[in-house]
């Protein structure tokens, strides 16, 4: 059933959901590489089979146009049903390396000190004990134009490059992987991680399909579950954001000046700070110039107690700081600054206007060792043999091409697109994991963005976890939402409300 020979017969044919179109002229082979492994995962030991490989992609006339890589890790000799993941990070124009070492496969980037990592070679791998294999098979997606996925000369990247588009082709890809693997009755879900919430939202509607959908057809491919990590969405504008975001300055502030938590730990500390929010801060920002002085001072005076910037810094700016902004005033006094993807993430402090990635502290100093670590694995251990490189993310040439549609990004509400596949799949269900160190997509923005749309309940969960935008970075954190995806998996895999 799902043998190397199977696996080997890339799709080769793939039109909208699975429609096979007339074979074109010269076409392109799909590669693929296959090896067995075993190992430990939440406890119980799989024996599983690797397959990477390419699926060519075709356009609306059949020809071959983009060619999807993918890493799929498959438990042998298991049922036709067992639930299968289907993963991948954001960018736009990322590829799933970090997912894929991180958090969720079998193999995973080794961090003797989480918030420390090697910045320079070697860098080593290790068992991954927290992987899912034990509850489902995985399988991670490198959009077109990431990884070692490309759009080839016959295609156009303007039929990727985009959130229609790109939900279109990963759906695509979707459907003629289970059915070449014999998987269309395994429970379905989809794991993204920061624009993967866009992704994932846009997904879950472009599978089930509908004529005023990207497929313009009947997919009737429905989810289990739907994951998001580091959640981008959207969020709130204006003096909102800055109530939002206040709890992610608390939380960093609490990690980084233990003078300022008064005995409370980081769940008392990030409450207190929605408690301020919600209230006397909102009605401050609100009032504005008629604010009363005395009140004004005394507002002042305690965010800097929960923030650890001083009281004149946000009378100087009107009381309201922006996320750069309390990234560098943090520490400013030390010579340092804080990670915007990961706030315990520290280097010397730098000017205003630097690299956003590699001068951020965060993604500045983990990506090299997620790179260095991703193409030593898939050589030696997966056997892979491509004669392109592996790219991680494409900035210029995939990001700031990427076709948001009317309204550009702020043009995406995907929790109210999510609301609405919640309504239209009444089994559906919804995990949101956010970090607390995360001054990207806060804690408090995704709270404030699922708020704001009318979601069951029931159907949906939301937790925070001590880490940054990559909630699974540290052995804490890890441990922690592996569980907490495990218990989803499970109860989500049973089909009901």
């Amino acid at each position: 059933m799902r043998t190397a020979a199977r696996l080997l017969a890339a799709i080769l044919g793939v039109g909208l959901l699975g429609v096979a179109p007339a074979p074109s002229q010269a076409e392109p082979t799909a590669r693929s590489f296959v090896t067995q492994h075993a190992g430990v995962f939440g406890g119980r030991r799989v024996s599983y089979e690797a397959i990477a490989g390419e699926t060519i992609l075709r356009d609306a006339k059949g020809a071959p146009a983009a060619t999807l890589f993918s890493f799929s890790y498959v438990e042998k000799a298991a049922p036709s049903n067992r639930p299968v993941i289907f993963i991948f990070n954001g960018g736009p124009g990322s590829s799933s390396v970090w997912l894929h070492l991180g958090m969720a496969g079998p193999r995973q980037v080794d961090f003797t000190d989480e918030v420390n990592p090697p910045t320079v070679p070697p860098f080593a791998l290790k068992d991954n004990p927290n992987a899912l294999l034990d509850v489902a098979d995985l399988v991670f997606i490198d959009p077109p134009g990431t990884g070692y996925s490309r759009v080839l000369p016959t295609g156009r990247t303007e039929d990727y490059y985009g959130v229609n588009q790109d939900a279109l082709a990963v759906a695509n890809f979707m459907s003629a992987w289970l059915s070449r693997n014999n998987r269309w009755n395994s429970p379905k879900f989809v794991m993204g991680e920061s624009y993967g919430t866009t992704r994932a939202a846009a997904l879950a509607t472009t599978l089930m399909g509908g004529p005023t959908s990207a497929s313009g057809e009947l997919g009737a491919i429905t989810l289990n579950g739907v994951l998001v990590l580091g959640p981008a969405m959207g969020g709130p504008v204006g003096d909102h954001l800055y109530g939002a975001n206040l709890p992610a300055m608390a939380a960093s502030a609490w990690y980084h000046r233990p003078e300022l938590r008064q005995g409370r730990g980081l769940d008392e500390a990030v409450e207190a700070a929605r408690t301020l929010a919600s209230g006397p801060y909102m009605r401050a920002l609100y009032l504005g110039s008629a604010l009363p002085a005395a009140d004004r001072l005394a507002l002042a005076d305690q965010l800097a107690a929960l923030t650890g910037v001083p009281a004149q810094t946000w009378l100087a700016n009107r009381l309201r700081l922006g996320l750069g902004g309390f990234s560098r005033e943090l520490l400013k006094d030390k010579g340092l600054q804080v990670g915007a993807y990961d706030s315990r993430y520290v280097l010397p402090l730098k000017a205003a206007g630097a690299d956003p990635v590699a001068d951020d502290p965060a993604m500045g100093q983990y990506t090299p060792a997620f790179v260095g670590a991703l193409n030593g694995y898939v050589v030696k251990e997966l056997k892979v043999r491509m004669d392109t490189p592996y790219i991680p993310i494409a900035f210029t040439q995939v990001n700031s091409k990427w076709d948001y549609g009317p309204g550009g990004p702020r043009g995406r509400d995907a929790a109210a697109e999510l609301a609405q596949a919640l309504r239209r799949n009444p089994s559906l269900r919804l995990f949101v994991a956010a970090g607390h160190y995360d001054l990207v997509t806060t804690v408090g923005a995704a709270e404030y963005a699922l708020s704001q749309v009318d979601l069951p309940a029931n159907r949906v969960t939301l937790k925070a976890y001590p880490s940054g935008h990559m909630p699974y970075l540290g052995a804490e954190s890890a441990r922690t939402l592996a569980e907490d995806v495990r218990a989803f998996i499970r109860r989500a895999a049973q089909g009901s409300e």
